[in-house]
């Protein structure tokens, strides 16, 4: 077993009111950023830093930011996020944030706020850093 990590967060845990309609809408704008669902069962991941489940007492509210590209995958990442019942919360543009700061904002099912960004061009040391907890191969 092992785990690909980011650059800042661990891992972030979604409680939503309708699972199903979270799964259509996750998987939207996932594969629109070049991720996936990865295991499904009582919730879902993507990857191992995303785990949503049915809320049992309350659902959560947040502010979720995913990596994008470039700016045509902050375009499709919008796109499919409308499609799939989100709710538009800034379209496709450029944020007073940094210089580059490109990015574009949907409400989920549940009122969570929903970014991908891209931070203009830039170079990467490496894709994820991989964990493989010991005694695991």
């Amino acid at each position: 077993m092992e785990f690909h990590r980011g650059r800042l967060i661990d891992h972030i845990h979604l409680r939503v009111a309708d699972l199903a309609k979270s799964r259509i809408f996750y998987g939207a704008v996932l594969e629109a950023v070049g991720r996936e669902i990865t295991h499904q069962g009582e919730g879902f991941f993507a990857a191992d830093e995303l785990f949503v489940d049915a809320a049992t007492d309350y659902t959560t509210r947040c502010h979720l930011a995913f990596q994008a590209h470039d700016r045509e995958t902050v375009a499709r990442f919008h796109a499919a996020g409308l499609a799939a019942g989100g709710t538009d919360n800034g379209a496709p543009g450029e944020r007073p944030y940094h210089p580059g700061y490109y990015a574009a904002f949907i409400l989920d099912p549940d009122g969570n706020n929903i970014e991908a960004v891209w931070h203009g061009p830039a170079t990467r040391s490496a894709s994820s850093i991989v964990v493989t907890p010991a005694g695991e191969t």
